[in-house]
């Protein structure tokens, strides 16, 4: 187990988690953390130990918040709310999903015609066992809001990048000049046979199309670190990283 996660720290209290198949955030002040997204629902331990590994106590979360509904991101969030009593907060386009009552998710049918290729088959076994088949159903999940947001360890101000869910949302970190970029560009994945700044395959995103244009939402943003779900953080700006995704993935 200790050996299934590697953490970076960014800037003072910011940390990224590279876990198994996708990434977590934790921000840290004076002992009291906020998590971003949380691995899937096998990586529950996972996520536990690394809180722990930097010294802080489980108990002490103000929230986990999410940047969108998919399984491989909402995996400890039942946990979070139901044994911890910690808020679990997402978008308000993500709501539905959070909750069970919609499913945006890669659908059976379009991992299945793909399962000959050895990546996806390598990728697909990886999801059996981590539970990546249960779905997402957080009832007691909630909407944040911008107030909630500021007062939170971190102070991340909500991104909206609609596209690879309804209702994608990515963190801007003004003051440690950090993006944490959800699923909307990522640096790696286990079906990318390439690294560096990237569009998931498109098969993951609700409406590609609309995913592509949010990217524009990271032009203005000063940051010198991106933590993406997939794949290893990114030292660049923003409109760069952007720049980079959009050459190797033109719509």
């Amino acid at each position: 187990m200790p050996n299934q996660f590697h953490i970076t720290e960014h800037a003072q209290g910011t940390y990224m988690v590279e876990g198994p198949a996708s990434n977590w955030i934790i921000l840290e002040d004076n002992g009291v953390y906020t998590v971003i997204d949380g691995g899937y629902p096998g990586d529950v331990p996972l996520v536990l130990d690394s809180i722990r590994r930097l010294g802080l106590s489980v108990k002490d979360a103000a929230a986990m918040l999410i940047t969108h509904g998919h399984v491989d991101h909402t995996g400890a969030a039942a946990y979070f709310a139901s044994e911890l009593c910690v808020p679990v907060l997402s978008s308000h386009a993500e709501h539905t999903q959070m909750t069970g009552e919609e499913r945006f998710q890669v659908s059976p049918v379009q991992i299945l015609v793909r399962a000959w290729q050895p990546l996806v088959f390598k990728w697909m076994r990886h999801v059996l066992t981590v539970e990546g088949t249960k779905g997402t159903k957080v009832l007691e999940a909630k909407i944040w809001t911008p107030e909630q947001l500021s007062a939170l360890p971190g102070a991340p101000v909500a991104v909206p990048t609609p596209g690879h869910t309804p209702g994608h949302s990515a963190f801007h970190l003004p003051d440690a000049k950090v993006l944490i970029s959800g699923d909307a560009l990522i640096s790696g994945h286990a079906l990318s046979t390439t690294t560096g700044a990237q569009m998931l395959h498109p098969m993951f995103h609700h409406e590609r199309q609309q995913a592509y244009q949010a990217l524009t939402a990271f032009d203005g943003l000063d940051a010198d670190s991106i933590l993406p779900g997939h794949g290893k953080a990114l030292h660049c700006q923003p409109a760069e990283a952007v720049h980079a995704a959009l050459a190797r993935n033109p719509r």
